[in-house]
């Protein structure tokens, strides 16, 4: 995995725990929900690159 990737993916993975934080204190259920899936998908493409990697 390239570096780029992993700041991507990690600062993916970060904006949404954000998100989900500042919705959660906001009372803002589409933002909350948002963040949780940014999240969700930085720590599945984290996951996609780990797992090519080890076929490498």
């Amino acid at each position: 995995m390239s570096s780029d990737d992993k700041i991507a993916n990690k600062a993916q993975e970060l904006g949404g725990r954000a998100k989900e934080t500042l919705g959660a204190a906001t009372h803002d259920r589409d933002l909350e929900a948002e963040g949780k899936k940014d999240s969700a998908a930085g720590n599945l493409k984290q996951a996609g690159e780990k797992i090519k990697d080890a076929f490498k």
